[in-house]
């Protein structure tokens, strides 16, 4: 969000001569009406920016804001305010309203005035007319200011909210609505003014339905809201809200049908917000959720990312298959829902398919991804891996992320987990020389980054002695069924190995001996420390 270019102190020297004459006469304000909160920024050209997003619709001694999704009982007393009365809804009801206090009195000074058929806010004492332009521009920079702290607890304190919420029920044009909401989504990053929009009397129910807009900043900025309030202590409320099948049906509809990629991005983390919340939040969300049809959208979803990614690798995409298989593996290791993840063998063809693709420096997070999801499948549904144990270049394109996942401790278990469990099923086959020759052929090009990997394993265990055993287990099994494939190929006559190397699969002979002697040291080792 950037600031627009002119602020206060970039005003002409004219401007502000005029201003600093029109000032000297005011009198300091009274010591109950100082400011406690510190800013780098004058509190009062905030409350003033504040003052010019007043909606159009601003009568002298009443607010009355939109959509309340609190019980009517639960409203306060009234106090001789102000209020800002909306215009009837469709069916014909007036909204419900929300009183401001006494403090906001000031706001009483602004008078609907129509010119030439437009409409401007003019202020009687200052004397100027504020366009939607002038709107935009003090609506930007409020945007901006939100992303401090002691700003938003500023513009919190001096009824920001309020005034949002009455622009949102009134605002025709979309880039107002998507302002509005981005100052109160920068808002809700802070504790204290994240409370206050949770409280604030019918803020929820009208930022959810701005879902129901089609335009795409705004749908942007509203899920970025959402998403960030699910990911707070204070989700409550939202969560109550946000459970209607009506809304759930329009977020799935929005993360299927759009074509904007930001959109996408933010609609996916919203989903992925849900599938990581705590437990209550999951579930209240997740059952509707996938009742609706959720595992089978994230697997389309993931099924157009891979074949475009098949097609033309764009890096603008890779993020979008992190969030999908993200949210695919937090759903994939709750208790709930693991069966029908791991029952989805359209899903599972992806992931090899993935894990599959050469040179995948550029979406390597995705691979990581998809072989933690991948061992998550294969605990739960073993019979799985005996579809993959023949397929070569699933072998040597799940060695290839062992680089990759040199940081990710649960990513390097989950790989030798998927390759214990290949092993043991290719030991169980009968393989003919030829098929034997192959596998030997990809393990030993790849010795280097497997001996690579049982050093930094090996180090990195020292200091997780509590996980030790089960990933020891998985890597000591994936060690033995090296071991048993090299020692076999090793009996093969000479003559057939020289005949196999001709037909292009190579095999080093040192090599072979190198990758046996530490398989066979990191394999003793692991028993002995058992």
């Amino acid at each position: 969000m950037s600031i627009p270019p002119e602020l206060p102190s970039e005003r002409n020297e004219e401007a502000l001569a005029e201003e600093f004459q029109s000032n000297t006469h005011h009198p300091p304000a009274p010591a109950d009406e100082l400011f406690d909160i510190t800013t780098t920024v004058d509190p009062s050209y905030i409350i003033s920016l504040i003052r010019k997003l007043l909606p159009a619709n601003v009568k002298c001694g009443e607010i009355s804001l939109g959509y309340d999704a609190h019980d009517a009982s639960t409203e306060g007393p009234k106090t001789e305010a102000f209020r800002i009365t909306s215009s009837p809804t469709e069916n014909g009801d007036k909204r419900s309203p929300i009183h401001v206090s006494e403090t906001m009195k000031t706001a009483e000074n602004f008078v609907e005035q129509s010119v030439d058929g437009k409409l401007y806010f003019q202020n009687k004492h200052e004397d100027v007319a504020v366009r939607e332009e002038d709107w935009e521009e003090s609506g930007c920079i409020l945007w901006d200011l939100a992303a401090s702290k002691t700003h938003a607890e500023l513009m919190v304190e001096n009824f920001a909210l309020e005034v949002l919420l009455a622009t949102l029920m009134v605002s025709k044009s979309a880039r107002i609505t998507e302002i509005s909401l981005g100052i109160i989504g920068n808002l809700s990053c802070h504790d204290v003014s994240r409370k206050k929009i949770t409280s604030t009397n019918g803020l929820i129910g009208t930022v959810l339905e701005q879902l129901f807009l089609d335009d795409a900043p705004c749908l942007c900025e509203a899920c970025r809201l959402i998403t960030l309030v699910l990911q707070s202590e204070e989700c409550a409320f939202l969560v109550e809200a946000l459970q209607s099948e009506h809304i759930l049906c329009r977020v799935l509809w929005i993360v299927e049908n759009t074509l904007n990629l930001q959109l996408l991005e933010k609609s996916i983390t919203l989903l992925l917000a849900v599938a990581e919340s705590k437990q209550d939040v999951a579930t209240i969300l997740l059952p509707p959720l996938i009742k609706l049809g959720l595992p089978r959208i994230l697997v389309d979803l993931l099924s157009v990312e891979i074949s475009k990614l098949i097609e033309e690798r764009l890096p603008e995409r890779y993020s979008f298959q992190d969030l999908i298989l993200q949210t695919v593996e937090a759903l994939s290791v709750m208790d709930d829902y693991s069966q029908e993840i791991c029952s989805n063998k359209g899903l599972f063809q992806l992931l090899t398919q993935l894990i599959k693709l050469p040179d995948k420096a550029d979406f390597a997070n995705s691979c990581i991804a998809a072989s933690v999801l991948t061992a998550n499948i294969l605990t739960d549904a073993a019979d799985l891996a005996l579809e993959i144990s023949q397929d070569l270049l699933f072998l040597q394109g799940l060695l290839d992320i062992f680089p990759f996942a040199s940081d990710d401790i649960e990513a390097r278990s989950a790989v030798w987990s998927i390759l214990a469990r290949l092993l043991v099923q290719i030991q169980k086959t009968e393989m003919s020389p030829s098929n034997l020759h192959q596998y030997v052929s990809i393990l030993t090009s790849k010795s280097e980054v497997v001996e690579d990997e049982l050093l930094n394993y090996d180090v990195d265990d020292t200091s997780e002695d509590h996980e030790r055993s089960a990933k020891l287990t998985a890597r000591s099994f994936a060690l033995n069924g090296i071991v048993e494939l090299l020692s076999r190929w090793r009996t093969l006559e000479d003559q057939v190995k020289g005949t196999l190397s001709m037909e292009g699969c190579y095999v080093n002979e040192g090599d072979v001996d190198k990758m046996l002697h530490y398989c066979f040291k990191y394999t003793n080792a692991g028993e002995l420390m058992n």
